[in-house]
């Protein structure tokens, strides 16, 4: 185990992990908009900076791709990290000018006047690639990064509705900045131009997934799709059970 000071708590941790998951173990908040447990660290927006202070010398890392090799002294809060961090939400508040989540923290850090720059025009994505690596995640790929520079983006191949969509709406929910939108009424859910029927508990009524999504789950899973949501599952389950043993 090493032993490292962070805003002057000592914390502990593995040889090799990383400062993000450390400081997070240990109630220590570092903000963050590219970080998602469910697909691993990628240190795309920049945000989650820290400064490490080592035999005297300082200097600044992204945390959640910065492994804890040694004893150091971390500050997530300092006087040069907000500075830094005001810079680089100058930057994506330009990349991403609608994104209310961008504003807030733009606001908390006092972001720097970044006017000077040309800002895309209607956009709320900071390029971090959560949603691509979602979809791929599941096996699906229905969404990529494409093109370059300023024009590069997240979308479908040739922009045309995808046949390996399912509508599960992964992307949508994973994505920091509410940059992907979809719409859904009490039959249909709509996202990347494609239209989905949505498919309801039988037991409570409450909305299970998509047509699409409830059968590649099945197949991928051998077994027949799923009629009853979450809940209703594990209530069948019980009664199953308080029968079996007699508990009724």
């Amino acid at each position: 185990m090493i032993e490292i000071q962070i805003n002057g708590k000592t914390c502990t941790c593995e040889p090799g992990e990383f400062l993000l998951k450390v400081a997070a173990r240990n109630g220590i908040y570092i903000p963050t908009l590219c970080h998602h447990e469910g697909v691993g660290e990628q240190g795309c927006c920049r945000l989650c900076l820290a400064e490490v202070v080592e035999r005297g010398r300082s200097r600044i890392v992204v945390s959640c791709v910065f492994p804890v090799e040694k004893p150091i002294e971390v500050y997530t809060d300092s006087e040069r990290v907000r500075e830094n961090r005001a810079v680089v939400l100058m930057l994506l508040k330009e990349r991403a000018p609608e994104s209310e989540e961008i504003a807030r923290l733009c606001e908390e850090y006092q972001a720097i006047d970044g006017s000077r720059f040309k800002a895309l025009d209607n956009e709320k994505c900071i390029m971090c690639g959560l949603c691509a690596r979602a979809c791929q995640s599941l096996g699906t790929g229905a969404i990529a990064t494409v093109g370059r520079g300023t024009g590069k983006k997240v979308s479908t191949p040739y922009d045309e509705p995808s046949k390996d969509c399912v509508g599960c709406l992964s992307c949508a929910r994973i994505c920091p900045t509410g940059a992907i939108p979809y719409k859904q009424d009490e039959k249909e859910r709509r996202i990347w131009d494609r239209s989905f029927t949505l498919v309801r508990c039988e037991s409570c009524g409450e909305i299970i997934g998509t047509r699409e999504e409830l059968l590649l789950a099945a197949e991928r899973g051998g077994r027949e799709p799923d009629t009853l949501c979450a809940s209703c599952r594990q209530k069948q389950m019980a009664d199953v059970l308080a029968h079996t043993y007699g508990l009724e």
